[in-house]
């Protein structure tokens, strides 16, 4: 079993999209596939259809995995569960202030689902925090959507330096483009910059689209309504592109 987390210090980079069609395109793939939903906006669970139950049970998803057993749900894709996000989530950092090796334990309690799935993807909160930090540790590869500008590759370096204060895996950190619009010049030369910079760059670049920007009217992956759309092929390079290098480790 892999854990593929998606996650970005800075919101509205494409990082949920990300998330439910990397999730989606595995399933396709016969990968038995879990998406969890680690945002209490719960955009991911918005996308998929999956309502979380009205009981507060945030407290109890480090507990153990049988835990997390309780909460899945299925999609309506073969192949594909879903932990919908809960409001509770948003105290996640005050439970894990509670517990002894705290960077170690959502790495624990997810281990308990090897036998179930073949992948775990992790759709984070925008934030650095006691949970970034336990992500980063049970995750076995972690990309994050940059778009090409300025002040996102200042945010991916910032990561990146978190990183190293904190003596975390950077090797398992893979930027790629999100939201390319490549008519503009600053689009053009931040990424060939970022790509000179840093080598782990992924080769895949997702295009700002209108038809990305629909998959809130449709709640479903891009395959589903657009799947020969530049956004659509996007992904599934992307997923593939991402396959090779879990395959790898």
């Amino acid at each position: 079993m892999k854990i593929l987390a998606c996650y970005s210090i800075k919101g509205g980079v494409g990082k949920t999209a990300t998330s439910v069609n990397l999730a989606y395109n595995a399933a396709q793939a016969g990968y038995r596939t879990l998406l969890i939903d680690l945002d209490s906006q719960g955009a991911s669970s918005f996308y998929f259809r999956v309502r979380s139950g009205k009981k507060q049970w945030g407290k109890r998803f480090f507990d153990t995995y049988e835990s997390l057993l309780k909460q899945i749900k299925a999609s309506d894709f073969d192949g594909l569960d879903i932990i919908p996000a809960h409001q509770s989530f948003r105290h996640f950092d005050v439970f894990l202030s509670d517990i002894n090796k705290r960077q170690r334990r959502l790495r624990q309690v997810l281990k308990g689902l090897k036998k179930e799935y073949d992948l775990i993807i992790l759709d984070c909160p925008p934030s650095l925090s006691y949970l970034s930090e336990a992500v980063f540790q049970a995750a076995d590869m972690i990309v994050v959507p940059v778009i090409p500008t300025t002040l996102s590759e200042r945010t991916y370096e910032q990561l990146l330096e978190f990183f190293r204060d904190k003596d975390l895996p950077v090797g398992q950190v893979y930027p790629f483009f999100s939201m390319v619009q490549k008519q503009k010049q600053l689009h053009k030369t931040t990424i060939e910059r970022m790509q000179s910079r840093y080598k782990r760059t992924l080769i895949t670049q997702v295009p700002f689209s209108s038809d990305i920007e629909k998959m809130g009217e449709h709640r479903t992956p891009v395959a589903c309504f657009a799947a020969k759309t530049a956004g659509g092929e996007a992904y599934l390079n992307l997923w593939q592109e991402i396959q090779q290098q879990l395959e790898s480790l």
